[in-house]
């Protein structure tokens, strides 16, 4: 796998994180209405999303927080990626031209309630990404090759620390993706409530 400088990363990564929550601004000034819409029957709502985002943060934000508290092991000046951490990285990440490389499913613990409170949805998955943000800035005083964090498919699954933040936001990122298309969908919907 191909290294990268530890601080090089992080700060790519706090630059991800901080386009989330320029997109989340978006959000904030998009009607409530639109929130909550399902695009079609069986697909998500942007509220849906969000909430699917904070199932996977309420983990992964704590487990990282832990690893990161019991910290001895001193920053290490150059991150290699693992091979499962880089797979997972590359199944979820956008394409550059925006696109997905496959569909997945959502395993039953990550899937959405029916209609979650789409503002309270938005404003944790926000909280989440500051919190994201102080994690990534204490992460350089970590070695992101020796700390492992435990995935949510299995406490015997875990992922290298580096990885573990590329692979959390890749996946954010992928369902970021979602919203957007969500919101294209529902255009139609926007041109009927302006007649309104």
């Amino acid at each position: 796998m191909k290294q990268i400088n530890s601080n090089t990363l992080l700060e790519l990564l706090q630059n991800d994180v901080r386009e989330l929550l320029l997109q989340c601004t978006l959000l904030q000034n998009t009607d409530p209405a639109l929130l909550v819409k399902q695009p079609a029957e069986g697909r998500w709502s942007v509220a849906q999303v969000l909430e699917h985002l904070n199932i996977y943060a309420r983990h992964y934000i704590l487990a990282i927080e832990q690893k990161l508290h019991l910290n001895q092991t001193g920053a290490n000046d150059v991150f290699t990626p693992g091979w499962l951490g880089n797979y997972f990285t590359q199944l979820m990440k956008p394409l550059d031209n925006n696109s997905l490389k496959s569909k997945m499913k959502s395993p039953s613990n990550a899937v959405p309630s029916a209609q979650p409170d789409a503002q309270a949805m938005l404003q944790e998955f926000i909280n989440h990404q500051h919190h994201l943000l102080n994690l990534l800035q204490i992460a350089r005083t970590a070695n992101l090759d020796y700390i492992r964090v435990a995935t949510t498919l299995s406490k015997l699954i875990t992922l290298k620390l580096g990885d573990t933040f590329r692979f959390f936001i890749a996946h954010e990122q992928r369902h970021f993706l979602q919203i957007e298309n969500t919101l294209k969908a529902l255009q139609p919907f926007v041109a009927h409530l302006q007649v309104k």
